[in-house]
């Protein structure tokens, strides 16, 4: 009953910040539309912020298991390692991820990189990053804070694409530029290697980097 509970709550209000935002779903709007009392709401999850902290982590789960799936769809290591943070890039566009977890979870819950939740992601990157280096693909540096620097440039370009005038094109900026960052990490002998981006999802973004790339 008491997970029943919650997860009626955080669909609820899930739905709710993603047509109307966090500052315009009123605590009394979410427990009337979920059939329950504000005494449930303040028992689940303290107040309306933690709501949106666990509709965040359900939406940042889903986000694992879509990445997830492109790499392990990959042709290698390092094309898993760009597809997949294309790919998050990419959700920056999605509305829902847009609004709640881009938007307004920065301006609710403060910096990303200090939320529990991007402690697996920080440390997902890391392993890529050894496995990289193992491979002799990527050069010695340190992993972790590799991956502190790869997940820091990700969260603020995401944020940035999605408060953007036009987010799609400011995405297409981001591809690019990410591409030819993470690239500069390549050891010599795979330098001449292409660094297309994600395959699995051929994009407007992509098709717009490489036509730059080929003028």
């Amino acid at each position: 009953m008491k997970q029943e509970t919650r997860a009626k709550l955080i669909t609820v209000a899930r739905q709710a910040f993603a047509e109307r935002g966090f500052a315009q779903s009123s605590m009394d709007e979410l427990t009337a539309q979920a059939g329950l009392t504000r005494g449930a709401l303040y028992h689940h999850f303290g107040d309306k912020k933690g709501l949106l902290e666990a509709v965040i982590a359900q939406i940042d789960a889903e986000m694992v298991t879509r990445l997830t799936a492109i790499v392990d769809s990959a042709s290698d290591t390092w094309q898993g390692f760009i597809d997949e943070n294309i790919a998050y890039i990419h959700m920056a566009l999605e509305p829902e991820i847009q609004r709640i977890v881009f938007r307004d979870g920065p301006a609710v819950l403060g910096d990303p990189s200090g939320w529990p939740i991007q402690n697996a992601c920080i440390e997902s990157t890391r392993r890529s990053i050894d496995k990289l280096i193992a491979e002799g693909v990527v050069q010695s540096v340190d992993a972790l804070a590799t991956a502190r620097l790869v997940m820091g440039a990700l969260l603020g370009a995401s944020q940035w694409i999605a408060n953007a005038d036009d987010p799609q094109a400011a995405s297409e900026q981001v591809i690019e530029a990410f591409v030819a960052m993470v690239s500069g990490l390549r050891t010599s002998a795979f330098e001449a290697a292409p660094s297309t981006g994600h395959r699995a999802k051929p994009s407007a973004p992509q098709a717009a980097t490489r036509r730059r790339a080929a003028s």
